[in-house]
């Protein structure tokens, strides 16, 4: 729905400006206290034009849907955007997907093109607080969210109380060893969660597997061998696809349960793009956990993101919202 067709009954309500900084696009929302996206835009990332280009994509995207939408009253903006994020100090310590973001105040830049105080969260954490405010997680004081896509990521809500630790940087879950010596990080590490559990991860192990085995249907077309591919070969009754993503649920399963022992939370809450198969893998992954969850843990569930792809742009604005309130999370 397009940002114009909106302008009625923006007039009246508060709302918060979210935005999703990506290296692929960059989005922006207006939303509501009940956490209903009223307009979005977004476009392309010139992920490679270095941050005054970048920022000025930001405000291009917030001016284009003020000026369409006209809402009466703007209380914030959130930023959420890929870490490590210093968010105390507002700076991105080194954005791996965005030319020019080492050590790049962040915030600050962006408090000089706004009149509205603005927030900054790291992504998953961003999505976290989505969840937790208005998504699977409504209601509970205490979550676990866990991006599965191309990396790792994660957020946790403990005792009604985002976690951030030193720096705003709590929660990068996926650099948590699983196998000692194990597979190479992109992080430098070896043996991490993101290493095995990743949708890269997942599809670079299907790519080897395939190769060597000559009764698959995993890039028999020719096709390119990736997450999409392998679920939609399984679903044909292919038996190493099947395996594989048995493996898949395993391992989130695995890197879930320690998650579970050090939070304790209500509930894991999954998203990122492998999300998208959370039908499939929720069994093994819960059949893990059931397994191997020291008892008085077994019973957590995992449950499937409900904002979809929109948690962490929804979680900025809510970020925003919670800030106006003076709310401290």
């Amino acid at each position: 729905m397009g940002a114009r067709t909106l302008t009625h009954g923006l007039h009246m309500q508060q709302i918060a400006i979210g935005i999703d900084l990506g290296g692929t696009q960059v989005r922006a929302a207006l939303v509501d206290e009940q956490g209903r996206i009223l307009a979005r835009a977004a476009e392309p990332t010139d992920a490679l034009a270095g941050p005054d280009r970048v920022l000025a994509q930001i405000c291009g995207l917030t001016d284009g849907l003020l000026a369409a939408s006209n809402p009466a009253s703007v209380v914030g903006v959130g930023v959420s955007a890929p870490g490590p994020l210093d968010t105390v100090a507002g700076v991105a310590s080194n954005i791996p997907t965005l030319s020019g973001f080492v050590d790049f105040p962040l915030k600050a830049e962006l408090q000089k093109r706004f009149p509205f105080p603005v927030d900054l969260e790291n992504d998953a954490i961003a999505a976290a607080i989505g969840e937790w405010q208005f998504g699977a997680g409504k209601g509970l004081d205490n979550l676990v969210y866990v991006t599965v896509s191309t990396g790792i990521g994660g957020g946790v809500v403990s005792d009604g109380r985002v976690v951030r630790g030193r720096k705003g940087m709590a929660a990068h879950v996926g650099h948590m060893s699983v196998v000692p010596n194990g597979e190479l990080c992109p992080c430098g590490n070896r043996g991490c969660f993101e290493a095995y559990g990743s949708g890269t991860a997942f599809a670079r192990r299907a790519q080897m597997r395939a190769m060597e085995s000559s009764g698959t249907t995993i890039g028999g077309d020719g096709g390119a061998i990736d997450s999409r591919s392998v679920f939609a070969a399984a679903r044909n009754g292919d038996r190493l696809a099947n395996q594989l993503i048995d493996e898949e649920a395993e391992i989130l399963g695995r890197g879930f349960t320690s998650l579970i022992h050090i939070f304790s939370p209500d509930i894991i809450v999954m998203g990122g793009g492998l999300s998208h198969e959370f039908d499939r893998l929720q069994p093994g992954i819960q059949g893990y956990i059931t397994q191997w969850a020291m008892p008085a843990f077994k019973d957590v569930r995992v449950m499937l993101a409900a904002l979809d792809q929109n948690s962490g742009l929804v979680g900025a604005a809510a970020l925003a919202f919670l800030t106006g309130k003076g709310v401290r999370t």
